[in-house]
């Protein structure tokens, strides 16, 4: 009974956090749940080789609400980039069929190798960029920045992030501020979530997941337990991202990536 209290208390927890995080940086809050339900998948006594996919596809299946309360919210304070949101539309879905494609047939060592070399490099950025480094003040025309969305839509589906590092990095790239580099990002998590949590169902139809209660690689148990808080705290991470400077936020966002990435690179080290 109290491991089964630890674990409900531990989802929700991680449900405020991720939902925190959305808001505050647009990332759909995948970052947080995925490497809490594996630990919790892994008390359950889930096989290692199927943990991580089930991880990221129940954690994708999560972002759903959370991204959609967290984008209205951005919207509402007038920090989306509409423009920018419907040129990389296409691209992200289209990316995300592949991405799924991908996982089905993927090693769940290889997905953390994609996590920490992603989110290591993001962090450097983040934390070692500068104002100067920009490519231009208007987005380049077409395909640029609709293969920036076909490659955001692959690798978010592999690292369950609602695509929010790789959006915001281009958008303030092309002199878009952090905060609506971010809001923006939170819009297009939902085009990743939603056929990125079906590709997961897809991938893992018929796999012997030892847990009640599983579409594929998505726990319900996992999602129903880690969406009502999720969605509860989005509103405010963004008021907190509205209420404190670029450079805080982009200081914040990088330890963010930074942590999640040495908590894969040590699960690779240590064989588990």
């Amino acid at each position: 009974m109290l491991d089964l209290l630890a674990i409900a208390a531990a989802l929700a927890a991680a449900g405020v956090a991720m939902g925190f995080l959305a808001g505050l940086f647009g990332i759909g809050g995948g970052g947080i749940a995925a490497p809490v339900l594996y630990e919790v998948f892994g008390f359950l006594g889930v096989d290692p080789a199927v943990r991580m996919h089930l991880a990221l596809g129940t954690s994708l299946a999560v972002m759903i609400p959370t991204t959609i309360r967290s984008f209205l919210a951005h919207r509402a304070r007038g920090s989306v980039d509409m423009e920018a949101w419907w040129r990389l539309a296409p691209g992200i879905v289209v990316g995300v069929v592949l991405g799924a494609a991908i996982a089905s047939i993927a090693s769940g060592t290889a997905l953390k190798w994609v996590w920490i070399a992603f989110s290591f490099s993001m962090a450097a950025k983040l934390w070692f960029g500068r104002d100067s480094w920009r490519l231009g003040e208007v987005l380049p025309p077409r395909p640029v920045i609709e293969l920036w969305g076909l490659v955001t839509g692959i690798l978010s589906t592999l690292l369950s992030i609602g695509g929010g590092a790789s959006i915001t990095m281009l958008l303030t790239l092309y002199g878009r501020s952090i905060h609506t580099a971010v809001g923006t990002a939170a819009g297009i998590g939902l085009l990743i979530a939603a056929p990125g949590a079906i590709g997961f169902v897809w991938a893992g139809w018929g796999e012997p997941v030892p847990l009640p209660f599983t579409l594929g690689y998505v726990s319900l148990i996992g999602a129903a337990a880690l969406i009502p808080t999720s969605v509860m705290a989005a509103p405010w991470g963004v008021r907190f991202a509205h209420g404190i400077s670029r450079r805080k936020l982009e200081i914040g966002f990088g330890l963010l990536l930074a942590t999640m990435g040495t908590r894969f690179l040590i699960s690779v080290l240590a064989g588990v």
